[in-house]
């Protein structure tokens, strides 16, 4: 009986350190309060915090900003250990703010905003933040520069990363050739995420126009909602198979180097 019960015992323990490890849910708007307590900061130190906004995307959908860092932020946090925050689905939308669907915050109302949301992940405890940014432009320049402002207030570690040109490499490994916006890459991504969400019916090469040479040309409205990165390279072609390889392979590059830069910033007592 006594074996019986100390067996029980090295149960309880073993089960008590493995929840320590692990909490029941790794997204801060699901989990409780007291658990939140329980883990940051004495085991969990870091935290995702998606951002991205609404505009068009091709044949994909208007969120695909905020899909495609919000599914990245699921795949990688328990491999880093971290909680993700809740993903900031309005943003500095820009050249494409016209087109149906779309929204745009200006500088003024999002630079306050998101310097206000990072300040409150530190007061929680976080000392790692990191944004995983799925739009580009203007948000990345104000997100950039906010993230190193608190930084340095606070005493927190700030990294901003724009997936799909961190990514470009990936890219060209499983297609062969660069992509663009809602084009050949970061229509895979969401395909691998979910099918659903791509309506290639609706798909025509006369919806793309690459992007212009520095200082060549500029349209506001940019005319076309696919926007590649080089002429006559990045059409989307709905590949099931190549798609999920390339949503694994980025998901494994981006967790990889966020557990680089957290480990440098670890050994220069940062």
């Amino acid at each position: 009986m006594k074996k019986l019960l100390f067996s029980f015992s090295l149960a309880l323990i073993a089960h008590a350190a493995l929840a320590q490890l692990n909490p029941s849910t790794r997204e801060m708007d699901r989990i409780n309060w007291m658990e939140f307590a329980d883990f940051v900061p004495e085991h969990i130190t870091t935290v995702l915090l998606p951002t991205g906004t609404l505009e068009p995307h091709g044949v994909i959908n208007n969120g695909a900003d905020n899909t495609a860092p919000t599914a990245m932020a699921k795949y990688i946090a328990e491999n880093l250990n971290a909680l993700i925050a809740p993903t900031l689905n309005y943003g500095i939308t820009g050249s494409m703010a016209a087109f149906p669907g779309a929204f745009q915050i200006t500088e003024e109302a999002y630079r306050p905003f998101i310097r206000d949301i990072l300040k409150g992940l530190a007061k929680n405890g976080f000392k790692n933040i990191i944004i995983l940014n799925g739009h580009g432009g203007g948000q990345t320049k104000v997100l950039q520069e906010v993230a190193a402002e608190v930084a340095n207030e606070l005493g927190v570690r700030t990294l901003v990363l724009n997936w799909w040109s961190f990514a470009s490499d990936i890219t060209f490994e499983v297609f062969d050739e660069d992509g663009g916006h809602a084009g050949l890459n970061e229509t895979a991504y969401i395909q691998a995420i979910d099918p659903t969400l791509v309506h290639k019916e609706k798909y025509s090469t006369d919806m793309t126009t690459a992007y212009p040479a520095s200082g060549t040309w500029s349209a506001s409205p940019f005319p076309s909602s696919i926007g590649l990165y080089k002429e006559g390279q990045g059409y989307p072609n709905f590949d099931q198979a190549q798609a999920d390889e390339y949503f694994k392979k980025v998901n494994s590059k981006v967790s990889a180097f966020i557990q680089d830069i957290i480990k440098k910033w670890d050994m220069a007592g940062l």
